[in-house]
C-alpha cells in the first residue's frame, strides 16, 4: 500500500480503530506512565504463514507520535516462521504500549488472510485459472482485506459498487430479463466499464453470450453444468465460478477446465462466495 493510499484512505481508519479503543485515555497505561519514556519492543511471528499489513501496523504508531521508529526485517508476502524477529519498535512506551493491540489487531487479521489466501491460490499455480475476492469484507475494513489477498496471492474483483458493473439475480428481475438488464446497462454505463452477468442455468448463459456480457459468473452451478456452459461461451466472454467452490475441491475443477475465475471471499473462514 503507497504512502498516498494510506493517507487518503487508510489513516482515518485507523484513527477511528484506535479512537474505538482509547474512548478517552488509556487509563492503565496513564497509571504506570506518567512522562515520555524511551523504549523498544520486538515484533516476534507466532505462527508460521505470510506475512500482510507491516506498513499499516507501523503507521498505527506513527499516527499516536511521528517519532516512532520501526525497523522492519521482513516485507510483506514474505514466508514467515513461528518464533522469528520481524521487527523492533522503538519509541515513547506510552504510545507503544496503547497502540500495540491496534496494531496487532490490523496484522493478524491481514496476515491471516493473506496466508489462506496463498495456500489457495498455490493449488491454482500452473493453470490459467486466477482466485478473485469479493465485496463481502468485514466493514471498514475493506481496503486493508482486499489487500492482503492481493498480498497472499490472489486478485482483486471490483473493489466497490462503483468499480463495475454487475448484474446478479434481483437486478435482473427488476430488468425483467437477461438481455434487458444487459442491454439496459450497456446504455447507461460508461463504455470503459465491462457488463458482468451471474447467471444460474443454461438457459440464463445462452442468453447472456447473446445478449454481449463481457463477463459471465457461473453461480453455484455442478460440474456438469459448469462444463456445458464453457461450451456455449465458447470463448466470447470471461467466465467466473462462484458458489460450491472450496480449498478441498478447488484442484479438481482446475483439472477439468482452465480459464476460469474462481471468486472467493476475503475472509479466510468463509468459503462461500
Amino acid at each position: 500500500m503507497n504512502t498516498i493510499t494510506m493517507k487518503l484512505q487508510a489513516d482515518h481508519l485507523i484513527e477511528e480503530a484506535l479512537r474505538e479503543d482509547i474512548s478517552s485515555e488509556d487509563v492503565t497505561t496513564n497509571s504506570v506512565m506518567k512522562e515520555a519514556v524511551q523504549g523498544e519492543v520486538n515484533l516476534i511471528c507466532k505462527q508460521d504463514g505470510i506475512i500482510a499489513g507491516l506498513e499499516v501496523f507501523k503507521r498505527v504508531f506513527e499516527l499516536l507520535d511521528a517519532n516512532t521508529k520501526i525497523e522492519f526485517y521482513k516485507k510483506d508476502g514474505d514466508a514467515v516462521k513461528s518464533g522469528e524477529l520481524l521487527g523492533v519498535v522503538t519509541g515513547d512506551i506510552r504510545v507503544l504500549l496503547s497502540g500495540e493491540r491496534v496494531a496487532l489487531n490490523y496484522l493478524q487479521r491481514m496476515s491471516g488472510i493473506a496466508t489462506y489466501t496463498n495456500s489457495v491460490a498455490k493449488l491454482l499455480a500452473g493453470t490459467k485459472t486466477k482466485l478473485l475476492d469479493t465485496r463481502k469484507t468485514t466493514p471498514n475494513m475493506r481496503i486493508f482485506e482486499k489487500y492482503a489477498v492481493r498480498v497472499g496471492g490472489g486478485y482483486n474483483h471490483r473493489y466497490n459498487l462503483s468499480d463495475g458493473v454487475l448484474l446478479k439475480d434481483n437486478h435482473i428481475g427488476a430488468a425483467g430479463s437477461v438481455t434487458k438488464a444487459i442491454q439496459m446497462a450497456k446504455d447507461y454505463a460508461p463504455f470503459v466499464r465491462k457488463i458482468e452477468v451471474e447467471v444460474e442455468n443454461l438457459d440464463m448463459v445462452k442468453e447472456a453470450v447473446e445478449a454481449g456480457a463481457d463477463i459471465i459468473m457461473l453461480d453455484n452451478m455442478s460440474y456438469d453444468e459448469m462444463k456445458e456452459a464453457l461450451l456455449i461461451i465458447d470463448g466470447h466472454a470471461e467466465t467466473e465460478c462462484s458458489g460450491n467452490v472450496t480449498k478441498e475441491n478447488i484442484e479438481k475443477l482446475t483439472g477439468r477446465w482452465c480459464g476460469l475465475y474462481f471468486q472467493w471471499s476475503t475472509d479466510p473462514f468463509c468459503t462461500d462466495s
